[in-house]
């Protein structure tokens, strides 16, 4: 009879307005899908396909979390960012189609070792050692679409020890919520209890130790949480 070696334990996010928890399987992430963003970044904001790259599911960070300052960096950063649930199973979805995959909704903060991302760069590598790290995923409460409805527009915003830094509108997005999913969808078969963070809006910047990071969007939900002194 086979064993487990060890146990594990799967990620969760709470569900407003239940006892609910939705367990996480996947955390995917659209890159520069703001357009004043791709701009601070370098790029040229177009209508490409959109690229995508991935954190582990258990770097999932609750709201109000205090989170240690991560390894080998000296350069952290911040990106708030809407959140999308994935309810419905699918591949090949099309955009038309996307929404009734869709479970519901959440605010993000996609953070960064920036230091570690310009290196990669440089040298033509992968980003994963500066998205996929470790408590790298804060996230608010996931809010039902059944219940919000499918956020179209509306603020989203992040500041630092209450300085607003970020300040970008939903409808700023270069590839929307149903054609980001959809696209996913072309490349990964989508399964329930996966998350697609949907990108940022321009004026990410650095953290320090002792920080406290707060951010949200209109009529989903807000999210806060401390980098560790």
């Amino acid at each position: 009879m086979s064993r487990l070696l060890f146990e594990t334990k799967t990620p969760t996010v709470p569900v407003a307005g239940s006892t609910d928890l939705f367990p996480v399987h996947r955390i995917y992430c659209v890159g520069q899908n703001y357009a004043a963003h791709a701009r601070e970044m370098g790029s040229d904001p177009d209508r490409a396909p959109p690229f995508y790259f991935s954190k582990p599911a258990d770097a999932i960070v609750q709201n109000g979390a205090r989170i240690p300052f991560p390894l080998h960096t000296s350069e952290l950063h911040h990106e708030i960012e809407l959140v999308v649930a994935i309810g419905k199973g699918g591949c090949e979805i099309s955009a038309i189609d996307a929404l009734s995959h869709v479970y519901g909704y959440a605010a993000g903060i996609d953070l960064t070792r920036r230091d570690l991302q310009a290196q990669a760069k440089k040298a033509g590598k992968p980003w994963d050692t500066s998205k996929g790290f470790d408590r790298s995923a804060p996230i608010s409460r996931i809010h039902r679409a059944a219940d919000i409805g499918h956020p179209e527009k509306g603020r989203i915003w992040l500041a630092v020890n209450g300085k607003i830094r970020q300040d970008g509108k939903l409808e700023e997005l270069i590839w929307t919520v149903p054609e980001a999913v959809a696209e996913l969808s072309m490349y990964f078969e989508l399964r329930p209890g996966d998350l697609l963070f949907t990108g940022t809006p321009s004026g990410v910047g650095p953290v320090q130790r002792g920080d406290r990071i707060a951010g949200g969007i209109d009529g989903i939900d807000e999210i806060a949480v401390e980098i560790a002194a």
